[in-house]
C-alpha cells in the first residue's frame, strides 16, 4: 500500500493504518531499533510505541511523502530513550562514542540562537550529505543514523575496516568544512 493511502487511514483515524504501516515498514523499524536497543523485546515495545506516537502524532502532521523517515524518526526517539532509560552502560557507552565523533562536527545547541537554528542545521546536513557520492552518504547514515559498527558497515559495503573509519574521519572533517563555509560558529 502506498504510503499517502497509510497516511489517509491516520488521518481517518482507521485502525488498519496501523497494520499496513508494521506490513510495509514493521522490519525495517525493528531492525532499526534492535541496532540501538540490542534487546528484541525492547526492539518490538519501541516499534509498537512508534506505531501509537504516529496515532497521535497523524494529524496534525501529514507525512504522506515521507512515512518512513517519520516512523523511523520516532523510532530511533524511543529506542534511544529506552537505552537512557535502562541505563545500559555498554551502550550508552557506544552512543557516547558516536556523540563524541561528532561534537567536533556540529555546533552545540548551548545557547537560544542555535535552539532556533535547528530547521537550518537540518537543511545544512542534508546540503552536506547532498555533495556525497551514495556511498560515502550510506557509510555516513549506517554509522550515525542507524549506529552501525565500523564491522557492519564494512561487512554490508564490502570494505576493510580501516576504509571505513578514513572514510568516517574525512567526511567529518568535510562535515566540519562544510559547516565553516555555511557560517556556524564550531
Amino acid at each position: 500500500m502506498e504510503d499517502e493511502k497509510i497516511v489517509e487511514l491516520f488521518v481517518h483515524r482507521d485502525e488498519t493504518a496501523i497494520q499496513r504501516a508494521s506490513e510495509k515498514y514493521g522490519q525495517r523499524l525493528r531492525a532499526l531499533s534492535l541496532s540501538i536497543v540490542e534487546d528484541w523485546q525492547a526492539a518490538e515495545e519501541c516499534e509498537n510505541d512508534t506505531y501509537l506516537e504516529a496515532w497521535n502524532s497523524i494529524p496534525p502532521h501529514e507525512p504522506k511523502s515521507y512515512l518512513y523517515a517519520f516512523l523511523a524518526r520516532i523510532t530511533r526517539h524511543l529506542s534511544l530513550n529506552c537505552c537512557r532509560k535502562r541505563s545500559r552502560l555498554k551502550r550508552n557507552a557506544f552512543i557516547n562514542e558516536l556523540s563524541a565523533e561528532m561534537e567536533h562536527c556540529i555546533p552545540a545547541p548551548d545557547d537560544l540562537e542555535c535552539r532556533m537554528d535547528n530547521l537550518l542545521l537540518q537543511q545544512a546536513i542534508n546540503g552536506f550529505l547532498g555533495t556525497l557520492s551514495a556511498e560515502k552518504r550510506n557509510v555516513f547514515l549506517r554509522r550515525y543514523w542507524y549506529f552501525d559498527s565500523i564491522d557492519a558497515i564494512a561487512g554490508r559495503y564490502s570494505l576493510s575496516q580501516s576504509k571505513v573509519k578514513t572514510m568516517l574521519f574525512r567526511m567529518r572533517k568535510q562535515l566540519r568544512k562544510y559547516f565553516e563555509q555555511e557560517g556556524y560558529d564550531l
